[in-house]
């Protein structure tokens, strides 16, 4: 019983910050003079509410995940790798992925260098697959916005994507489609420097401004449109286009992503409102894959590192990966909803 509110007061008072969903609502009615129910007091509400929550959420999370990650600078990390081969490779790569919370484009330097060390390709890949799609920060901000089983599930299907697509490239033998240069690049093994307490918050709150810096925007637009689909666009529309009834929506969702350029952070609150017009659980996890994992942006970052073939072969993966997740949420909702 203890437990069980002590999950419940986190869920509702840390997470979903009920708490602060109730204090716009004063602000919207008593100050602006506005209904909360009706759709400008709704869309109002919706933005300023999801705002705040995200970037509190989004702070506190990145300043604990980097004050974690200062024990790994990537001396220490390319070590680690390097001595681990085959799945097992992929695995530990994917996993890394959740504790770089980067958007795919800020993935992609790291993927270089790790290529230019030597490591394995498919280590470098479930890792640049992983890291702009699952993190902690995602995982617990997932929480907030659909539950712990949805956010547990996208994590662990995040994971298994980026260790099967890793492991397909790696069986493919695909050394050669790597940029001639990249290969060049001399790797140094530097000493690793132990980092006091100091260095380590003053690195984590470094973190948390560069990171903020360059998601921002995405997060501003990405709730301004998740206000416009919850209060200003019919729930008939939204269902007509990628509602259940079309059995294209996971295509059109994944279709629709890959352009867009945003990390999870921006397409969560669109997820949300997609979500709330009754759109299925695995439509709306297709298109927030698509957008972090497969941005057009990253994309053509990753066209000038690796030869049209291997590029060609990852985005197909992927996709095809995504289309399938998407499929398979929508059929087992029930267990998740």
């Amino acid at each position: 019983m203890i437990i069980s509110a002590f999950f419940s007061f986190l869920n509702d008072q840390i997470l979903k910050m009920t708490w602060l969903s109730e204090l716009i609502r004063l602000l919207v009615e008593k100050v602006f003079g506005l209904s909360i129910k009706e759709r400008l007091g709704g869309s109002i509400h919706f933005f300023i509410y999801d705002t705040i929550k995200i970037f509190i959420l989004l702070s506190v999370l990145i300043f604990l995940i980097s004050y974690i990650q200062s024990y790994f600078p990537p001396e220490r990390t390319k070590k680690i790798l390097g001595n681990i081969k085959g799945i097992k490779g992929n695995i530990l790569g994917a996993l890394l992925g959740t504790i770089t919370p980067f958007c795919s484009c800020s993935s992609i330097p790291i993927f270089i260098g790790f290529t230019s060390a030597g490591l394995p390709l498919g280590i470098t890949f479930s890792f640049l697959i992983s890291s702009p799609l699952v993190d902690i920060a995602s995982l617990l901000i997932l929480m907030s916005f659909f539950g712990a089983k949805i956010a547990i599930a996208y994590v662990v299907v995040g994971l298994i994507l980026a260790v099967v697509g890793g492991t397909i490239i790696d069986k493919l033998g695909l050394e050669s489609q790597v940029q001639g240069y990249i290969r060049e690049i001399e790797s140094v093994d530097a000493d690793i420097d132990e980092m006091t307490r100091e260095d380590r918050i003053s690195y984590s709150k470094e973190q948390v401004k560069d990171i903020i810096k360059r998601v921002w925007l995405y997060v501003l637009i990405g709730v301004g449109i998740g206000a416009a689909i919850h209060n200003w666009i019919p729930t008939s529309v939204v269902e007509r286009v990628v509602g259940s009834k079309n059995p294209f929506a996971v295509l059109l969702a994944t279709a629709i992503g890959i352009p867009m350029y945003a990390d999870i952070f921006g397409t969560l609150p669109i997820a949300e409102a997609l979500f709330g017009k009754g759109v299925g659980i695995g439509t709306v996890l297709s298109f927030m894959m698509a957008v972090t994992a497969l941005s057009l942006p990253s994309i053509i970052m990753l066209s000038k590192v690796v030869k049209p073939k291997l590029l060609a072969i990852f985005v197909t993966i992927v996709s095809i990966g995504i289309i399938i997740i998407g499929y398979l949420f929508n059929a087992f909702s029930f267990i998740f909803i």
